[in-house]
């Protein structure tokens, strides 16, 4: 791995929320849209902000492939035109957050619940640039609750696995009742668990009964992450 950092901000004792550090990163993630290509677009608070600022530029792009209807609906109201992603043989850049991601450049996502759609699109385009706050920031996955796609049938037996492994897994719910995905599955999120091998077990649990997606980004990690700081932007690149 190796790092960069940009400028540090103009007045370095007044320290950027995290809001600020978002949109930070948001727009320095627009040095990597590739003028005339369609870009791929993540979900979540951190792309939001990079939405927002792909906006100033969508007269550069051909438009966009999302990986959520909360996403979509944000470019489509931003006049940035969305993509099936079945209309796009591949994408130059995938562009999102993460929940953790480590020095590696393996990362847990799903905060969101749009880590299926995330995991399409990111498997789709030839380059992922992960744009967080330095919070997320880890040496080991495993702080932050694992999400997991399932198949609703399913969840109670998937649960009783990870605690085998030692998780405590709980259905992630939404106004009293089951989250339901763009999918039209269920959520489990998972905690106490330390994935020191995130192939390893990433490939484990892709393959349990019932899993539709693990939120564990190995296979489709990280080449790039822009961390917004308090120093500016730090830009880690992994191997």
């Amino acid at each position: 791995m190796t790092a960069s950092a940009s400028p540090t901000p103009s007045n370095p004792l007044s320290p950027l929320s995290q809001d600020e550090l978002k949109a930070q990163v948001g727009h320095a993630a627009l040095a990597y849209v590739v003028k005339g290509e369609i870009v791929g677009v993540g979900t979540g608070s951190t792309v939001n902000k990079f939405i927002d600022a792909l906006a100033t530029i969508k007269d550069e792009i051909r438009g966009a492939v999302s990986s959520s209807v909360a996403s979509t609906e944000r470019l489509r109201a931003l006049g940035i035109p969305v993509f099936d992603s079945n209309e796009v043989e591949e994408l130059a850049v995938y562009i999102d957050g993460a929940d953790e991601i480590d020095h590696r450049g393996f990362m847990v996502k799903g905060g969101g619940a749009a880590l299926t759609r995330e995991k399409i699109v990111a498997a789709q385009s030839r380059k992922f640039i992960c744009i967080a706050d330095a919070s997320k920031l880890v040496e080991t996955l495993g702080a932050f609750p694992l999400p997991v796609e399932v198949i609703p049938m399913a969840a109670r037996r998937v649960m009783r696995q990870f605690a085998a492994l030692g998780g405590i897994a709980q259905v992630r719910e939404k106004d009293g009742l089951p989250l339901v995905t763009d999918n039209g599955q269920h959520i489990v999120d998972v905690t106490g668990l330390r994935i020191a091998e995130p192939l390893a077990f990433e490939s484990e649990v892709s393959q349990w009964p019932g899993v539709v997606t693990v939120g564990v980004f190995a296979h489709q990690k990280a080449d790039v992450c822009l961390l917004g700081t308090s120093a500016g932007v730090k830009t880690l690149k992994f191997d």
